[in-house]
């Protein structure tokens, strides 16, 4: 074992040198063909640290144009459990003739195999396609609109949110939420570089007295979780913005609403965030105005169309602070 280790610390060594040259073949030195299962994850755990291939042993990245579906057995006809989406990635923990056993964020189930990158050529890609996020590590962080404390915050994010970072800037990480810019300072956040993961598929706890139209538009919502986020657009297939996402979903039910958050947030009735039921729409701001709507599903989540990083998905309703609530039917 300790040659092992010792050959690790080798291979990283020289690819602290290679820079970008990273993701052209470092793979060909980590053979998880012939080491040990013991070696393997030791050599990994020493090799992969600090990079987007932290915590994966067997990765596999999938290889598909829109979303991998993840079925509970090795079987078509079984339970979807979740969405593995375009270039996200998995940890494999077997095969079963042609389907992969996967484990992805907080997935576990079958895929087919034939649609994943493996071996030299999903670890190289994960090197291309990592994406640095600040995680928060304090119970409510202020975002900023300048990189100091004398600048006005214009939302909060709580403990365990992930914010894509922009520009490290000394003390300060410059991040973007929903497509707005802020700083977070950066003693209060852990920055990595990470792959996206699949997205569960879990049906919400609506409560009592939610009507049947309520759930019937929050799961038809939720239907596009994993679908594109589109700047301007207002397709649930081929791409949303937040505002086109709600306009979109509420078409459906025969419901007109305009095509931004600001002139959303003034229809319907005004309710406070603590009164909304699923279906109700929730605003969030950047200190000046609203920019971003969500859909309340109930359970204290949202699904929205975030931003081009992340897609159309489901978050905690208070993943930064909601402003303002609007009820869009009465019922």
């Amino acid at each position: 074992m300790g040659a092992v280790l010792m050959a690790a610390v080798s291979i990283r060594g020289e690819a602290a040198g290679l820079g970008e040259s990273l993701s052209e073949g470092i793979a060909t030195n980590f053979d998880q063909t012939t080491n040990t299962e013991e070696e393997t994850k030791a050599t990994a755990e020493v090799v992969w640290t600090g990079t987007p291939l932290e915590g994966y042993v067997n990765i596999g990245i999938a290889n598909v144009e829109d979303n991998l579906n993840i079925r509970s057995e090795a079987d078509t006809e079984s339970k979807l459990v979740g969405k593995l989406r375009k270039d996200s990635a998995c940890e494999i923990l077997g095969t079963e003739g042609e389907w992969a056993h996967i484990l992805s964020g907080e997935v576990e189930g079958y895929v087919k195999a034939e649609y994943l990158y493996t071996g030299d050529e999903a670890v190289n890609l994960a090197f291309q396609l990592g994406q640095t996020v600040a995680k928060v590590d304090t119970d409510a962080l202020y975002v900023r609109m300048e990189p100091t404390t004398e600048a006005d915050f214009w939302t909060m994010v709580p403990r365990g949110e992930e914010l894509a970072v922009i520009e490290e800037q000394g003390d300060w990480i410059k991040v973007d939420i929903d497509g707005e810019e802020g700083y977070v300072a950066a003693e209060y956040v852990n920055v990595t570089s990470e792959l996206k993961t699949a997205l569960t598929i879990t049906e919400a706890l609506y409560g009592e007295g939610v009507t049947d139209v309520r759930i019937a538009i929050c799961e038809f919502a939720k239907q596009y979780v994993g679908n594109r986020y589109v700047w301007g657009g207002t397709s649930l297939t081929k791409g949303a913005d937040c505002s086109g996402f709600t306009m979109s979903v509420y078409r459906n039910f025969g419901v007109s609403l305009p095509h931004s958050s600001r002139a959303q947030a003034g229809c319907g009735t005004k309710i406070s965030v603590s009164e909304a039921k699923p279906g109700d729409l929730i605003f969030y701001g950047n200190g000046r105005s609203i920019n971003h709507v969500a859909m309340c599903i109930g359970n204290g989540q949202v699904v929205h169309a975030s931003n081009s990083r992340t897609g159309i998905i489901i978050s905690n309703m208070y993943y930064r602070s909601p402003v303002s609530a609007a009820r869009i039917i009465n019922d």
